[in-house]
């Protein structure tokens, strides 16, 4: 970030521009005053302080409704999920609207109703908030931010008696030498049915977002046990993710190309726009870090979910290198880099 003086749309798009972003301008100014478990410095996906779960996002998806979902069901999903993905139960959620001058009260009503909906499936509710409304023109008709809060999964203590290491929380940095990793589902489906619905590209019919609350799945996870790491690959994608725990943990990936599960509809229209589905953020799928000898059995369990049925082991830990890299189909290797950033903005 040095020598950049304004902020793009990239700094906001996951990756590497907002990495150091963070770094190099919030994490330098921002000095927290208490000792907290799991502090800001981490950057994992939600912090801890005296075993208390704590998150918070923002939502400016463009458009507010697309193929499969909308702003309210994407906001309670994405901060039930941080919650649940360091080993949090999630309990309660705030909810602050920001509303541009003539926003029409249809749309509002619609959007607070899968608020309501996305909470009674994901077992949460909605604890306080705030409105504000802006002048017309001053942003994009609907900003949503949502925290939440947590209390310890009582299931990651039973989890963590398969774990031969001395972990507390599911924590970015837990990867070790032999794990396993796997996905639960398709990749790269809610970038590009938001692209397809703001472009009007042509693929909204056969493309939908797979947004929803996973820490049903996460339970089943947990109860299987030896989960180290779990975290849902939103802006950019499995590679920023696999990225992210290649540094935290340093260690090496290896991710093999025929083990990833996309859907010809996603990967047809990658192509045609030349997109890495690798790159493109999710809001419905997690990648779980497992100790080797109970990566099936986490796999099996998460099968008999309806959002882990397409769940596949993709790849695991490895000291060999230091970076993360993917075995081709063909049989050659690549380097899988931490994407700039998602390459399709406003997406969450």
């Amino acid at each position: 970030m040095v020598g950049i003086d304004r902020i793009t749309l990239m700094h906001g798009a996951g990756g590497s521009l907002m990495h150091s972003l963070i770094q190099n301008h919030i994490l330098r100014i921002l000095k927290p005053y208490m000792e907290f478990e799991v502090p800001l410095a981490a950057l994992d996906d939600a912090g801890i302080y005296n075993g208390i779960v704590f998150t918070t996002d923002s939502y400016t998806v463009k458009p507010l409704f697309f193929n499969g979902g909308d702003i309210g069901r994407l906001s309670v999903s994405g901060t039930v999920n941080d919650i649940a993905c360091i080993g949090g139960k999630p309990v309660a959620l705030s909810l602050a609207l920001i509303m541009e001058e003539g926003f029409p009260i249809n749309d509002l009503d619609r959007i607070l109703a899968s608020i309501e909906h996305t909470c009674k499936e994901a077992g949460v509710d909605i604890l306080t908030g705030d409105t504000k409304v802006v002048e017309r023109g001053s942003l994009d008709r609907l900003m949503i931010n949502t925290s939440g809060i947590g209390v310890r999964n009582p299931l990651l203590d039973s989890n963590l008696r398969y774990v031969n290491r001395s972990i507390r929380w599911l924590l970015d940095s837990n990867l070790r030498v032999g794990d396993k990793i796997i996905i639960s589902g398709s990749i790269a489906e809610h970038g590009m049915a938001v692209l397809s619905a703001r472009e009007g590209y042509g693929f909204a019919s056969s493309i939908y977002s797979d947004v929803r609350p996973l820490n049903r799945l996460i339970d089943r996870a947990l109860e299987a046990g030896g989960v180290v790491c779990i975290k849902d690959p939103t802006r950019g994608g499995v590679a920023n993710l696999l990225n992210e725990w290649a540094e935290k943990s340093h260690v090496g990936i290896m991710v093999y190309e025929d083990k990833i599960p996309i859907k010809e509809s996603v990967r047809a229209a990658a192509s045609f726009l030349g997109i890495d589905p690798l790159e493109v953020g999710n809001e419905g799928k997690v990648c779980i870090a497992v100790t080797s000898d109970r990566a099936e059995h986490v796999l099996e369990a998460i099968r008999e979910c309806d959002e882990g049925r397409d769940a596949e082991i993709i790849g695991e830990a490895t000291d060999q290198f230091y970076a993360v890299a993917m075995r081709t189909i063909i049989g050659g290797t690549r380097i899988i880099t931490k994407p700039s950033g998602d390459p399709v903005p406003r997406i969450c």
